[in-house]
């Protein structure tokens, strides 16, 4: 935590100093003070942590991003046209995230992407089931639900 808030203290001076109070600047200071902090604090045992997940978190939020852009498309070409596409179903996922944070951030993560929806955990927390408005290939979407998964864990661990 200490290396992100020496992130975003650079970022913010940068910011401050070059008088533009913009996002993209703000996004500019960012990229800069990491750069900075990835050669300064090279060395130090307490950056590395960091260091090694900034990448992985904005890779994952770049993927889920272009998760939601694909179902908000799907779900908008179902509802503006006169034909109905939905093949409503509900699919069981094994589970291989073990903790409550991890399979709550999991199943938020599903609830947030347009045609799923999270109903409930198994009592032993091994098995999450979700509703779908489009199952049309059960094997295909649990792969996908299985590499969002390796993903979070990616994410935690």
């Amino acid at each position: 935590m200490k290396a992100f808030g020496w992130n975003m203290l650079l970022a913010l001076a940068w910011v401050v100093l070059s008088g533009t109070y913009s996002i993209s600047n703000l996004v500019v200071g960012v990229l800069l003070s990491y750069l900075v902090l990835a050669y300064v604090g090279r060395d130090k045992p307490t950056f590395a942590r960091y260091f090694g997940k900034a990448p992985r978190i904005v890779s994952f939020v770049l993927f889920f991003i272009w998760d939601l852009i694909k179902s908000n498309a799907r779900v908008a070409y179902d509802v503006l046209t006169p034909t109905h596409l939905m093949r409503p179903g509900v699919i069981a996922i094994p589970l291989d995230l073990k903790d409550e944070g991890g399979i709550t951030i999991l199943a938020n993560l599903i609830t947030a992407t347009p045609g799923s929806l999270t109903l409930d955990v198994s009592s032993d927390r091994r098995v999450l089931y979700v509703h779908l408005m489009y199952l049309e290939d059960e094997s295909r979407q649990l792969a996908e639900f299985k590499a969002l998964e390796a993903r979070v864990i990616d994410l935690l661990g």
